[in-house]
């Protein structure tokens, strides 16, 4: 099941306000000698304007539940979730590159119960023009297979009422569709692709 970045972002939400209600949060860490760097273009076509700005991040979630303790009141384990922001440059101005590292985490026995292993969930981007935010992503499927991923995006979205608003903290995110064929007008649209590479040290 591929889990939605909002219904990611809600989960880490709940966990940690469960979490902090109920039992002490592990002091986590992060590998001091990550390897698995792998380098992740983004490049935007057909776009009618600039856009606000680009954002990126990368989640982490511990694997293996039985190294967490279940959480009072609610019997069920929360496992430890970290989103770690994604440093882009900007080649050019449809251009923007960014680095992550699979092994971000380290592992460790966070809670006594055992070794806790930490996988990647994602690669996050977000492409804002006012109050409106294009997502795109890469699972770590993609990561690992060095893929490249495109979406897209209507421009009447680009133009719409959200766009124009004043970004706030409920801003309107627009999934894209993964082919263009899909629009009403395919014409009045733009694309955005995600490439990963492998970087290994």
């Amino acid at each position: 099941m591929k889990w939605s970045l909002p219904a990611i972002t809600l989960l880490v939400a709940i966990s940690t306000a469960a979490c902090g209600q109920s039992m002490e949060q592990p002091d986590i860490r992060f590998n001091p000698h990550p390897k698995m760097r792998y380098e992740i273009t983004l490049k935007i076509e057909g776009i009618p304007g600039p856009l606000d700005a680009v954002e990126a991040s990368a989640g982490y979630v511990v694997a293996n539940e039985a190294c967490v303790p279940l959480t009072p009141f609610i019997g069920a384990t929360l496992p430890p979730e970290k989103r770690m922001p994604i440093v882009l440059t900007k080649l050019d101005d449809t251009t923007y590159r960014g680095e992550i590292y699979v092994d971000q985490m380290q592992d460790a026995d966070y809670f006594g119960l055992g070794l806790c292993r930490w996988s990647m969930i994602s690669a996050g981007f977000g492409l804002e023009r006012g109050n409106a935010v294009f997502v795109h992503s890469l699972w770590l499927a993609d990561i690992l297979g060095n893929k490249t991923i495109t979406r897209y995006f209507n421009n009447l979205s680009y133009v719409g009422d959200y766009a124009k608003s004043r970004k706030d903290e409920h801003p309107f995110a627009d999934y894209g569709r993964a082919d263009r064929a899909g629009f009403k007008d395919p014409a009045n649209s733009f694309s955005v692709t995600l490439t990963a590479r492998e970087r290994f040290q």
